[in-house]
């Protein structure tokens, strides 16, 4: 499997673009010079099948004093290759040069080259050195140009480096999303012919794991929300005793039970995407640790009162169309109209009517109280409009990101109302369907779909005008 080394001077963001393309977020990564310090081997793996091997390094520390003894000790460019293993072989001992060894050593076992560069600070004659290094050792060489600050030095980069590698790329590690890493891994088929099959067929195995992903993520959002859809509270009451304030601690204890259903569900989908450690930032995201049952947070996420009264119109109110229909039409309609409002807009919004408490029957010495199912017309969307963010800011997150996962949406509400309309009709289908007659294994299905086909969705949402997420990229590379 191809190797590739990722060489460079410190703090230009190598530690970065290794953990984005092994996706892996263990990988330590600082503002502080000097956080690597022998080069790590970081397999990347779907299925078990290895597709490629990447090599965190050092950075170059002494690369002119190298460089002196390498030109002093050449006789021709023909055995430039076996000068630099002389110069690793003869200082791999010694501390002056522990760095150079360590990032030269693996290129030197044949590993393809990837040279990092800060393409917001100005081109120095100092990073010719380095790329004369490498290009003594005789491997395939692209040059990554990474925008770490303000600055852009773009053009001037790629005229010093077009000069020493074949290839020349713009990557910002921190916010490449998932076609930005394939089409860099499709440059990596480029430097080396024999190569390519297997660069080819990385992509193609990291689309379908992709697609996997999708899938898994939206089994567990429908699951999560059946789940909460079916939760109840009950309490035995003495015969006498007030219900009100055991009504009131039952609602309570299940809007927090479906809470931490809903935080569950979270976890593990970023689990699928292999982001374990946001579980830490989890209570500081932005938007999304909006209480579930808070009133912005269904003004945001839900479906506004409009389309929730024509979604159910259209999944057909069934006491309304008896009107209709006893009136051979002349109502046009209104009467399902009429019906389709009282089940939609019932229980808008009121934390109270939630979930409805029932007194179950007397029994000896006292009562049954119950609370729950919760009947919410609009909850089941707040639910997934709350799961579609979060899974869109997931899954295009990469993995050298550390700070708090966030987006921007100004002036936005109803988040909902931008799915179409059919795709609306059969989550409405699949929702009463399970309301009225609890979870089978075709309504489970069919709910999964929906939410796998929301996922698909492109969430339009006024992020910084490119309509994507937006991460608070820190200072740290």
């Amino acid at each position: 499997m191809p190797d590739f080394a990722v060489v460079g001077q410190p703090n230009k963001g190598k530690s970065s673009i290794v953990a984005t393309l092994a996706e892996n977020e263990d990988i330590a990564i600082s503002s502080k010079p000097g956080t690597t310090r022998k080069a790590t081997h970081y397999d990347f793996s779907v299925d078990g099948k290895l597709l490629y091997t990447l090599v965190d390094t050092p950075g170059f520390q002494r690369a002119n004093r190298v460089l002196q003894w390498l030109e002093a000790h050449v006789e021709d460019a023909s055995n430039r290759v076996d000068v630099v293993r002389a110069f690793v072989a003869e200082h791999r001992d010694d501390p002056k040069f522990a760095d150079e060894c360590e990032l030269l050593q693996p290129i030197l076992d044949g590993a393809g080259i990837l040279y990092v560069v800060d393409g917001s600070k100005p081109y120095g004659p100092e990073f010719e050195v380095e790329m004369q290094i490498l290009q003594w050792t005789g491997q395939p060489r692209m040059a990554l140009i990474n925008l770490i600050g303000e600055g852009d030095y773009q053009e001037q980069w790629r005229r010093a480096l077009d000069q020493y590698f074949s290839i020349v790329r713009v990557f910002n590690a921190m916010l490449a999303d998932f076609d930005t890493r394939t089409n860099l891994l499709r440059a990596f088929a480029e430097l080396n012919e024999a190569w390519r099959s297997d660069m080819e067929a990385a992509i193609k195995a990291l689309r379908s794991e992709r697609s996997r992903r999708l899938h898994r993520s939206a089994t567990e959002v429908a699951d999560a929300l059946i789940a909460c859809l079916s939760y109840t509270g009950q309490q035995f009451v003495d015969e006498g005793d007030a219900t009100d304030g055991v009504a009131q601690s039952l609602r309570n204890a299940l809007l927090q039970r479906i809470r931490e259903r809903e935080q569950r569900a979270r976890q593990q989908v970023q689990s699928i995407y292999r982001h374990d450690r946001m579980r830490a930032d989890e209570t500081d995201l932005v938007l999304l640790d909006i209480d579930l049952f808070s009133e912005e947070g269904w003004a945001l996420f839900g479906l506004s009162r409009t389309q929730l009264l024509i979604t159910g119109a259209m999944t057909g109110a069934v006491a309304g169309f008896g009107i209709d229909a006893l009136l051979g039409g002349a109502s046009l309609l209104l009467g399902t109209a009429v019906g389709a409002a009282v089940g939609s807009l019932g229980s808008w919004f009121a934390s109270d009517e939630l979930a409805k408490t029932k007194v179950l029957g007397q029994q000896l010495g006292g009562k049954l109280v119950q609370v729950g199912p919760l009947d919410a017309a609009n909850f089941p969307w707040v639910f997934l409009g709350r799961a579609w963010l979060h899974h869109d800011l997931v899954r295009e997150r990469n993995h050298a990101l550390r700070s708090v996962m966030s987006a921007q949406m100004q002036d936005q509400e109803n988040v909902m109302d931008q799915i179409p309309e059919d795709l609306r009709r059969r989550i409405a289908q699949a929702i009463g369907t399970i309301r009225k007659e609890g979870a089978s294994s075709r309504t489970r299905s069919q709910l999964q779909a929906c939410v796998e086909a929301l996922f698909q969705l492109k969430l339009e949402s006024e992020l910084a005008g490119n309509k994507r997420p937006v991460y608070e990229v820190p200072p740290a590379f």
